[in-house]
Protein backbone atom coordinates (compact mmCIF):
# COMPACT_ATOMS: atom_id res chain seq x y z
CA UNK A 1 0.00 0.00 0.00
CA UNK A 2 1.46 3.29 -1.11
CA UNK A 3 0.70 6.33 1.04
CA UNK A 4 0.92 9.62 -0.78
CA UNK A 5 1.86 12.38 1.62
CA UNK A 6 1.02 15.02 -0.95
CA UNK A 7 -2.61 13.83 -1.17
CA UNK A 8 -2.94 13.75 2.62
CA UNK A 9 -1.41 17.21 2.88
CA UNK A 10 -3.85 18.53 0.26
CA UNK A 11 -6.77 16.95 2.12
CA UNK A 12 -5.60 18.38 5.42
CA UNK A 13 -5.20 21.83 3.85
CA UNK A 14 -8.69 21.61 2.34
CA UNK A 15 -10.21 20.49 5.65
CA UNK A 16 -8.45 23.29 7.55
CA UNK A 17 -9.60 25.90 5.04
CA UNK A 18 -13.15 24.53 5.10
CA UNK A 19 -13.34 24.68 8.90
CA UNK A 20 -11.83 28.18 8.99
CA UNK A 21 -14.29 29.53 6.42
CA UNK A 22 -17.21 27.82 8.16
CA UNK A 23 -16.27 29.44 11.47
CA UNK A 24 -15.79 32.83 9.78
CA UNK A 25 -19.23 32.57 8.16
CA UNK A 26 -20.77 31.61 11.52
CA UNK A 27 -19.23 34.63 13.22
CA UNK A 28 -20.34 36.98 10.43
CA UNK A 29 -23.90 35.67 10.65
CA UNK A 30 -23.86 36.01 14.45
CA UNK A 31 -22.65 39.60 14.12
CA UNK A 32 -25.36 40.37 11.54
CA UNK A 33 -28.02 38.84 13.79
CA UNK A 34 -26.96 41.04 16.68
CA UNK A 35 -26.84 44.10 14.43
CA UNK A 36 -30.31 43.55 12.95
CA UNK A 37 -32.10 42.56 16.16
CA UNK A 38 -33.87 45.40 17.96
CA UNK A 39 -32.37 46.58 21.25
CA UNK A 40 -35.42 45.90 23.42
CA UNK A 41 -37.97 43.90 21.48
CA UNK A 42 -40.43 43.71 24.39
CA UNK A 43 -40.78 47.47 24.95
CA UNK A 44 -44.08 49.30 24.52
CA UNK A 45 -44.62 50.60 20.97
CA UNK A 46 -44.58 54.38 20.35
CA UNK A 47 -47.00 56.68 18.61
CA UNK A 48 -50.02 54.91 17.13
CA UNK A 49 -48.48 51.45 16.93
CA UNK A 50 -50.45 48.66 18.57
CA UNK A 51 -48.99 45.71 20.41
CA UNK A 52 -50.47 42.56 18.86
CA UNK A 53 -50.23 40.32 21.92
CA UNK A 54 -53.04 40.37 24.50
CA UNK A 55 -52.72 38.77 27.90
CA UNK A 56 -56.42 38.10 28.46
CA UNK A 57 -58.98 36.94 25.94
CA UNK A 58 -61.87 39.26 25.14
CA UNK A 59 -65.40 38.08 25.94
CA UNK A 60 -66.23 37.93 22.22
CA UNK A 61 -63.38 35.45 21.65
CA UNK A 62 -64.71 32.86 24.05
CA UNK A 63 -65.86 29.76 22.28
CA UNK A 64 -64.98 26.19 21.66
CA UNK A 65 -61.67 25.21 20.22
CA UNK A 66 -63.38 24.07 17.04
CA UNK A 67 -65.03 27.47 16.51
CA UNK A 68 -61.79 29.30 17.08
CA UNK A 69 -59.95 26.95 14.69
CA UNK A 70 -62.67 27.39 12.06
CA UNK A 71 -62.35 31.19 12.34
CA UNK A 72 -58.58 30.91 12.15
CA UNK A 73 -58.77 29.03 8.85
CA UNK A 74 -61.63 31.19 7.54
CA UNK A 75 -59.82 34.50 8.06
CA UNK A 76 -56.37 33.12 7.34
CA UNK A 77 -54.81 34.70 10.40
Amino acid sequence: MVVSYRKWLDRLRFLTLFIALTLALYHVMTWLDGWLEPRDKYREPHNQAVKAFRHAALPSERGTVGERLRLFYWYGE
